[in-house]
């Protein structure tokens, strides 16, 4: 049973799917900003508190990891802003046109422009790269550096990941077809189907699981992954995952690595926009940016906020300068892509 969390920063209330999500009827009026957000309450009730007692303004929330798009139709104009943990999200709020226009010169300085929609209609909030983990035993730094070398004869065998369809692989198979175009995408998704060590399954941990185990030697992961599991403490046995693991960030010496992107974006007929803005650009503040960080372990988006020594060890990385607007032009492309050369049944030749 789907569950979803109101709260209007006094407690939390839980609300089944069949029922709608709602704010309480008092959260509809000035001085309040109604929020959705994907982003899990551990991290957003601190921020929220915070900005309450800087602004005064209170937030009322609903927490959900699904059916926000469906929630914000079923509802015109309830919803003033929503957050989400991933750029895909983003997108899908986007294509479903429920995103309005934002012009904020703090917005603007604080998240550099390949991580904003060129219109405002969404904002970068936090980064996460995605790298390569490989086995501290098995593979010797250096002898894997680019997304490329993934299709490699020598790593037949010896490569996991999760599904081509998730989001994270197909934004990356998107960025490729930006850069080289979708011939060469294929060419390079055939390359590393052919070097799976075994069907594409699972989740991004997993796959430091499979390498802890000896079951392959490389995996795609997102960064922020591998402090959380580093710092796991109901399941300690994750942080044996990603001791076995060393992170490479992929073509330094070119494009740079692929990353994706938190954020947020004001709802089209937004009733409390002066407030909603203000919520947004504190979120891509000093104080919410570091947050971020040293509780979930993503790079802040805004220049110059300190990173945590865990971030720190991991080294600086040149990220890939391409907007992700413009690779979401590519996301149709890279889902046929997979279906095309049968990327999660490795055993089912074209």
């Amino acid at each position: 049973m789907k569950k979803w969390v109101c709260l209007p920063l006094i407690g939390f209330l839980s609300l089944a799917l069949s029922g709608a999500a709602f704010w309480p009827a008092a959260a509809e009026a000035a001085g309040e900003v109604n929020l959705y957000s994907y982003r899990q309450p551990f991290l957003i009730k601190p921020l929220l508190d915070e900005f309450t007692k800087r602004t005064g303004i209170k937030v009322n929330v609903v927490f959900a990891d699904k059916g926000v798009i469906e929630q914000i139709k079923a509802r015109p104009g309830a919803a003033d802003a929503v957050l989400t943990e991933d750029f895909g999200r983003l997108h899908d709020l986007q294509t479903a046109n429920l995103l309005e226009t934002v012009r904020s010169r703090t917005l603007e300085a604080n998240v550099p422009s390949k991580y904003r929609h060129p219109d405002g209609l969404w904002y970068g909030l936090t980064v996460r790269g995605r790298v390569l983990w490989v086995s501290k035993d098995r593979v010797k730094p250096g002898e894997i550096g680019s997304y490329e070398d993934l299709t490699d004869p020598k790593w037949k065998g010896r490569i996991c990941t999760r599904s081509g369809k998730h989001v994270y692989n197909l934004l990356l198979l998107a960025s490729v077809i930006a850069h080289k175009g979708e011939v060469a995408a294929k060419e390079w998704l055939e390359g590393l189907r052919a070097n799976l060590a075994q069907k594409p399954q699972g989740n991004d941990r997993s796959q430091a699981k499979s390498i802890q185990a000896g079951q392959c030697d490389v995996a795609l992961g997102n960064t922020y992954y591998v402090g959380k599991m580093l710092t796991e403490k109901k399941n300690p046995e994750q942080k044996q995952w990603a001791e076995a693991i060393r992170l490479v960030f992929p073509n330094q010496k070119d494009r740079g690595t692929h990353v994706n992107v938190s954020g947020a974006g004001l709802v089209k007929g937004v009733k409390n926009r002066e407030n909603a803005v203000k919520l947004i650009e504190f979120l891509s503040g000093d104080f919410a940016q570091k947050l971020y960080a040293d509780q979930n372990y993503e790079y802040p988006v805004k220049p110059g906020v300190p990173l945590n020594d865990l971030l720190k060890s991991w080294g600086e990385f040149k990220a890939d300068d391409i907007n992700l607007a413009k690779l979401a032009e590519h996301r149709v492309a890279a889902s046929r892509l997979v279906d095309r050369v049968n990327f999660d049944n490795p055993s089912i030749r074209n």
